[in-house]
């Protein structure tokens, strides 16, 4: 059975409604999780994507900051929402979804950037970073209940030197720093997760997913990361497809300044 389920940091979910139903219509994606929607569970636009068949929603959000959504075709059971760090924050969702001869466990993050100084003496910012990396070692992919497990989302952090436009000028810039990109692979590794997207996309070709509205000429000077990123545990790396990272989005009208990326599985 064909299953796809794709990852999009949207920064404003109702800002840029119309580029999330143009983006359901055109690639229909089962599953779309959402990052950063900036919106209170009381104003999520849920009629807008039942309208396009996207009937399931499940959602954590608060007014101004954060907040992540699962849309789904199928329907979607054991929602949860975890609390990290004790600050309150809505930076993640779980269900489960069925497809084919598979139940699935969809974990949707939106990690903390981190803000700019890779310092937790000086920067509370990214101390929270560090202990949210902490946090999330608690996030397994084999529970034992006999669920597949996908992890996706904004991670905020591009782990190998092919992620990012220049290795060796990131080494000090927040989200490609050794202590973020080492203590995001104990996550996975602990977790037993297996990193899709490059289990699909060899290491050595460089994938962005992430352009900065600083630039001038995003397009032009390329100067990308991949922040969004989209695990699963081990079972479903000979189930995955194909996985496509929509560069073009970043280009739209009024865009986020990530992309979606949407993973495909063909499902027993």
């Amino acid at each position: 059975m064909p299953f796809s389920i794709a990852t999009w940091n949207i920064n404003s979910v109702r800002l840029r409604l119309p580029l999330v139903e143009q983006f359901l219509r055109d690639y229909q994606p089962d599953v779309l999780c959402l990052q950063e929607t900036k919106c209170p569970d009381d104003l999520f636009p849920h009629k807008a994507f039942r309208t396009l068949g996207y009937e399931h929603i499940a959602i954590s959000g608060q007014k101004g900051y954060h907040g992540v959504a699962t849309l789904s075709r199928r329907p979607l059971s054991e929602v949860d929402r975890i609390g990290f760090c004790g600050m309150g924050d809505c930076r993640h969702l779980s269900a489960v979804v069925t497809a084919g001869g598979k139940r699935l466990r969809i974990h949707n993050f939106y990690v903390p950037a981190g803000g700019d100084e890779p310092d937790p003496e000086i920067n509370p910012k990214f101390k929270h970073k560090l202990g949210f990396l902490e946090e999330m070692k608690a996030i397994i992919a084999d529970m034992g209940d006999g669920c597949s497990s996908v992890l996706v989302g904004d991670l905020n952090i591009a782990p190998l030197e092919t992620d990012v436009w220049s290795h060796k000028q990131l080494l000090t810039v927040v989200s490609h720093t050794p202590v973020e990109t080492e203590g995001l692979e104990v996550v996975r590794r602990m977790g037993g997760w297996s990193d899709l997207i490059r289990h699909h996309i060899p290491p050595e070709e460089k994938i962005f997913t992430w352009w900065s509205y600083r630039a001038r000429d995003w397009e032009a000077s390329d100067r990308g990361r991949r922040l969004d990123h989209i695990w699963g545990s081990p079972d479903l790396e000979g189930d995955l497809s194909s996985v496509a990272i929509l560069r073009e989005a970043r280009g739209w009208d009024r865009p986020s300044d990530h992309v979606p990326v949407i993973a495909h599985f063909n499902l027993d």
